[in-house]
């Protein structure tokens, strides 16, 4: 028999130019941070949520990159293991992009995914 241990630190990370863009979101609102969530929406089953936050809840992983808090809803946490958080540039724009090992499939538009 094989025990796998859940390592929260391990389950999201943030690329430093991730970390760089939310911490210019969140120096003018000092003791916020950055909730991430997921929700049951568009074609495919769930979409990311990224939202800023007074605090997070009891039962939020609460993650620290430097000057980032990250919390990760406890209900969300199965669906994002192993996820990178990345700031891309595509074209003109700066895009969050979602690197999640778990997502088996996305819709056209890239604003929903589905896990196995």
């Amino acid at each position: 028999m094989t025990v796998t241990t859940f390592d929260p630190v391990s389950s999201v990370s943030l690329t430093a130019s991730a970390q760089k863009y939310f911490a210019s979101k969140l120096v003018k609102q000092p003791g916020k941070l950055i909730r991430l969530s997921t929700k049951e929406s568009g074609c495919t089953g769930f979409s990311y949520v990224l939202d800023i936050a007074d605090s997070a809840s009891e039962t939020d992983t609460v993650l620290s990159f430097g000057d980032v808090t990250l919390a990760v809803d406890s209900q969300s946490i199965s669906l994002l293991n192993g996820t990178e958080i990345d700031l891309v540039r595509e074209g003109v724009n700066e895009v969050v992009k979602f690197r999640n090992p778990n997502v088996v499939a996305e819709c056209g538009c890239g604003e929903s995914f589905s896990v196995s």
